[in-house]
């Protein structure tokens, strides 16, 4: 099971930092990830890391957030910086295994709402 935390409400141009913890090991062939879903639209993929470090973000995040692992508290975070309206929604956090489509675990869902 994974468990977020840390969402909340934050003027644009704010700060927030997201955590999510695994209540098992994580394998180290499962990529982490942070995904968003804003009312009315498709959850999307925010940021992504593999075992080994290597990060992927979507275009829009890119150089305000930073996505970190830690394997050995089987930690992911999110570090969200100058945040903008377009930034509200449901985060989630993942991990998946890519070589096995039922080793897929969602967290619960954390709010993150960003006012003008």
């Amino acid at each position: 099971q994974l468990q977020a935390s840390g969402g909340g409400l934050v003027q644009a141009g704010g700060s927030l930092r997201l955590s999510c913890s695994a209540s098992k090991r994580i394998s180290h062939t499962n990529i982490m990830a942070w995904y968003r879903q804003a009312p009315g639209k498709q959850r999307e993929l925010v940021a992504s890391i593999t075992y080994r470090g290597n990060t992927n973000y979507t275009d829009s995040v890119k150089g305000r957030f930073t996505i970190a692992r830690d394997n050995a508290q089987n930690t992911v975070s999110l570090q969200m910086n100058s945040l903008k309206l377009e930034d509200t929604a449901v985060y989630y956090c993942n991990s998946r295994n890519p070589y096995n489509s039922r080793n897929n675990y969602w967290g619960q869902g954390t709010q993150v709402t960003v006012s003008s």
